[in-house]
């Protein structure tokens, strides 16, 4: 039987206002049915901090110290908490809500979905797997995480390798339409990444970041090798096509469209009014 043609596109290295703006089209785009779902891979031209939907960026955000490491900010369109998008390979899923494979809970979902980066990290030689919370106190945790970085904030199918998460992903619905997207850590600077967000006062900030390195890790720090991102690629894109179960097809963008995401990234992704607005 043939399996299900999605496209896969890998947009190399861009701003944080072209990266939502192309997730953002994509879903529009496969709304309204002139794409089939897509499997994305990108990067990000400045590094960059990005925030969750729901995140203050007043309140939670160090400005001066984003300032001075130079760089980029972006409010994502999706939930979860922020992420410094640097040593890392950023992908996205695009896939309408009534796909015939894809449950109607959004954490049934995301499993599915995730199956891919699972596999992804099997081609690597790691051992990953699916946690799920068990207790009431990490189940009280999805609700109300106390910390404002992506990794030290649980979720309901964390995907960990020895006990310490090595992906953080978000997803939203909107038109029908599944966008999940998330960072697979390579390398990870937590000196610089903890620097990004205020807190009470230092004790409190040295407090999560102890607390953090047993919560989260880098694939680089617990591979026998070092990995490359062409190596990751490669992995990932094997994963989600088994994953899945589908075949990915290569697509570049057309002039038309690269026109159509660069309107979103700068009425939207560029505006003060989005970034700033909670």
């Amino acid at each position: 039987m043939d399996k299900e043609i999605w496209r896969f596109i890998d947009s190399g290295y861009s701003s944080p206002s072209f990266n939502m703006a192309l997730d953002e089209a994509l879903l529009d785009w496969h709304s309204e049915g002139k794409i089939p779902p897509v499997i994305r891979f990108y990067g990000w031209n400045p590094a960059t901090l990005s925030i969750g939907y729901f995140q203050k960026a007043e309140k939670e955000i160090d400005f001066d110290a984003l300032k001075y490491h130079q760089l980029g900010f972006v409010r994502r369109p999706t939930g979860g908490r922020g992420v410094l998008h640097e040593h890392e390979l950023t992908y996205s899923v695009i896939v309408s809500e009534d796909h015939p494979e894809m449950p109607k809970t959004v954490t049934e979902a995301y499993r599915v979905i995730s199956e891919g980066i699972l596999k992804g990290f099997h081609h690597l030689g790691l051992e990953a797997y699916f946690a799920v919370p068990k207790t009431s106190d990490e189940r009280d945790a999805l609700k109300n995480p106390r910390s404002s970085v992506c990794f030290d904030a649980p979720s309901w199918y964390e995907l960990v390798v020895e006990g310490r998460k090595v992906a953080g992903s978000a997803q939203t619905r909107q038109k029908g339409v599944i966008l999940q997207h998330g960072s697979i850590l390579l390398d990870l600077d937590e000196d610089k990444l903890f620097s990004l967000f205020k807190y009470p006062n230092e004790r409190v900030k040295e407090r999560m970041k102890n607390a953090f390195k047993n919560k989260a890790v880098a694939i680089n720090d617990i591979s026998s090798r070092k990995i490359t991102l062409e190596e990751a690629k490669e992995a990932f894109y094997k994963g989600f096509a088994e994953g899945l179960n589908v075949e990915l097809v290569p697509y570049e963008l057309t002039e038309d469209e690269l026109a159509c995401v660069q309107t979103i990234a700068k009425d939207r992704y560029e505006s003060d009014d989005w970034n700033f607005k909670r």
